[in-house]
């Protein structure tokens, strides 16, 4: 293989990379607890969009609960958006690890 046609090869990578960036940009994951008492919403970028919280679950004299509620629907929302990215990036590299195209 020519280095010309490597690099366009590169270049045609770099853009549906792109382009699957926008696409997870625009993906939701989203991620209930306490029986969907809270909700977590992601994007497939893993930027956390939204929390909801059902005013029943808020307890003053239990905030600790409430803690580990959004902590644990925070962080599995997070989980999912990496996965969601994993998959998409692995159909660009046909499943090849690549050093930082994955989050």
């Amino acid at each position: 293989m020519n280095i010309a046609k490597m690099l366009k090869e590169a270049q045609r990578m770099q853009e549906r990379m792109a382009e699957a960036q926008t696409l997870l940009a625009s993906q939701k994951v989203e991620v209930t607890t306490g029986g969907g008492k809270v909700k977590v919403t992601a994007t497939g970028a893993g930027e956390v969009t939204s929390i909801k919280i059902d005013p029943q679950v808020v307890d003053p004299t239990d905030v600790e609960m409430l803690e580990d509620l959004v902590l644990t629907a925070v962080r599995q929302a997070i989980e999912d958006a990496k996965k969601l990215a994993g998959d998409e990036m692995g159909k660009l590299t046909g499943g090849m690890k690549i050093p930082g195209l994955s989050m």
